[in-house]
């Protein structure tokens, strides 16, 4: 009880010394708590901070995972809700004498607690004010299932009646989808899949790329077409119409933090799936340091943005990471006065200081080729597209390249060489790609091993003589996550950007501009400088920052050897 919460968080390794010390002086000045401070700055998570709580007061820290096992919601009905709100505790169980509860703060009345509780003693397990929410949730869910018993056909009829109004929303439902999300949020994960085959529903959460099932929550089919009519009052979706697909927003909060959350709607043989992605927005966004690129890369990409004209795109499939590549070059261009820099985007992700961003609006008529037509009289030095999707929008893109002006934007395509192609069946003119293209970054997202749990490993033999049919180099090393608390026993912990590089230089233009095959323009490029992709994933394996394993979703077969 001595010792400072600051003191406690640099003993755990958490954060830096003089971070700790710079936040309290943020905190004495502004009259924020110092855990508070750490977590704005995106030094800390709220889990840190508990962590650091609880050890402060000689209690156990908990993940909600494990006391949702434990949860028995009947205990909850021995103390009234005023009294559990009172004393901001969710009851968890009992064990003999003793009545385990989840807490933020340590300053619970124990022996009120005791006495109400009819036992002797209180165990407390400190818990983030996420997990208290979601455990609360997880109380009032089980009391309801209670009260249902086997009459499960209240809460059926009850769905289907939501099916008939647009306003009509059902507390339960309600509650049991503040809990899907609630998870998700905590799971980190990108997007939440709400999904029926037959009369089999499926709950899963997208988390670093993987699809993962959510066991917790057995849900009958009338139960989910309920939670989606919740979805859809919420996204202003229309309820009655399941024959089409529909797409919608949501604007939520939770923790301090805000969530954007797109909703989209696709009929199916069973019926009706949601996939809902969300966006944090209050979240950091990444620098270019930040982003995972060498050294080298990172000093490349500041060259390119200091370029006075040209075309720059960052291609990869969807959900690749191009926007946040992109958006980590804004926030360096943001940040010189001497730039005016535009973009246009469908949607906007994040607001940038300093930067003029602008929501593409196809529905009236004013999509990213309209915006680039306006912008060029805006006097900008520098213009983002959010995506070149069609002929329209990528010549007007080489024509704002041939005015002068810096562009950058994204494609989707398989490689950095693939961009020259994929202009070329947008009908762009070879000589048009080859003067005004001045690099190509292509990427994909692999799994991050997790830091706390990382440990040497063997290499998959079938997959290493795939990779190193030679065999591999000196100083070749890999590692894995044993799985921990942290990573929720997945062994991995986010995800980073592995990163193939295209400078155009007057070689590659040369051969651009011959209007080359494929394979002809990827040897030309090989000669120009290309940076290939399997250099960095392996790169990355060998530091042990992401498992061997991943090369196989990362790189295609025929690249897996290399040359």
């Amino acid at each position: 009880m001595t010792k400072r919460i600051g003191d406690i968080i640099v003993e755990q390794g958490s954060a830096e010394r003089a971070e700790v010390e710079s936040a309290a002086l943020v905190g004495q000045s502004t009259g924020t708590r110092i855990g508070e401070v750490l977590v704005n700055q995106g030094i800390l998570d709220d889990k840190d901070i508990y962590q650091a709580v609880a050890l402060r007061h000689g209690l156990v820290f908990a993940d909600a995972e494990a006391l949702f096992g434990m949860l028995d919601p009947r205990i909850a009905r021995r103390l009234p809700r005023r009294f559990q709100e009172h004393e901001q505790v969710v009851p968890i169980c009992q064990i003999d004498d003793t009545i385990v509860v989840a807490a933020c703060d340590a300053a619970v009345h124990t022996a009120e607690l005791a006495s109400a509780a009819g036992v002797k003693f209180v165990d407390i397990r400190i818990v983030t004010p996420t997990d208290h929410h979601r455990l609360r949730t997880a109380v009032d869910l089980g009391q309801i299932e209670m009260r249902a018993g086997p009459r499960a056909s209240t809460v059926s009829r009850r769905a289907r009646d939501l099916m008939s109004t647009r306003t009509e929303v059902n507390a339960e439902l309600i509650s049991l989808f503040d809990a899907v999300l609630l998870d998700a949020i905590v799971q980190r994960a990108s997007d939440i899949h709400l999904e029926i085959y037959g009369e089999r529903v499926r709950v899963r959460l997208r988390i670093d790329g993987d699809l993962h099932d959510v066991q917790r929550y057995q849900l009958s089919r009338e139960q989910l077409l309920g939670v989606m009519n919740v979805v859809k009052v919420n996204a202003d979706l229309d309820i009655a119409e399941r024959r089409l697909p529909q797409g919608g927003r949501i604007t939520t909060r939770t923790g301090g933090q805000v969530f954007d959350l797109r909703v989209q709607t696709q009929p199916s043989l069973h019926g009706e799936h949601v996939v809902i992605r969300l966006l944090p927005q209050d979240q950091k966004i990444l620098g270019v340091e930040d982003l995972g690129f060498s050294s080298a890369l990172a000093d490349a990409y500041r060259r390119l943005l200091s370029s006075p004209q040209g075309l720059v795109l960052v291609v990869g499939p969807t959900g690749s990471g191009k926007s946040t590549t992109l958006y980590a070059g804004l926030m360096v261009l943001g940040g010189d006065p001497s730039r005016k820099v535009i973009t246009v985007e469908d949607p906007i992700e994040y607001a940038m200081n300093g930067v003029q961003q602008t929501q593409a609006r196809p529905d009236i008529g004013f999509g990213f080729a309209d915006a680039m037509r306006s912008f060029v009289r805006q006097d900008p030095d520098v213009i983002l597209i959010g995506e070149i999707r069609d002929k329209e929008t990528a010549l007007e893109a080489i024509r704002a390249s041939q005015t002068g002006h810096l562009v950058l934007s994204t494609l989707h395509c398989n490689d950095a060489v693939d961009v020259v192609q994929r202009l070329r069946d947008l009908g762009m003119q070879p000589n048009s790609i080859a003067s005004e293209l001045i690099a190509v970054f292509a990427q994909r997202l692999a799994k991050r091993i997790c830091t706390n749990c990382r440990v040497p490993a063997e290499a998959d033999p079938a997959l290493f003589a795939e990779v190193f049919p030679h065999g591999a180099p000196a100083g070749f090393a890999s590692f894995k996550g044993k799985g921990c608390g942290r990573c929720n026993h997945l062994g991995t912990h986010g995800r980073i950007a592995v990163i193939e590089y295209l400078p155009t230089g007057a070689a590659m233009r040369r051969a651009i501009a011959r209007d080359l095959p494929v394979d002809d323009l990827r040897a030309a490029a090989r000669i120009a400088g290309l940076v290939a992709m399997r250099d960095q994933a392996l790169d990355l394996v060998t530091s042990g920052i992401i498992p061997f394993e991943e090369l196989m979703w990362v790189l295609p077969a025929e690249s897996l050897a290399g040359e």
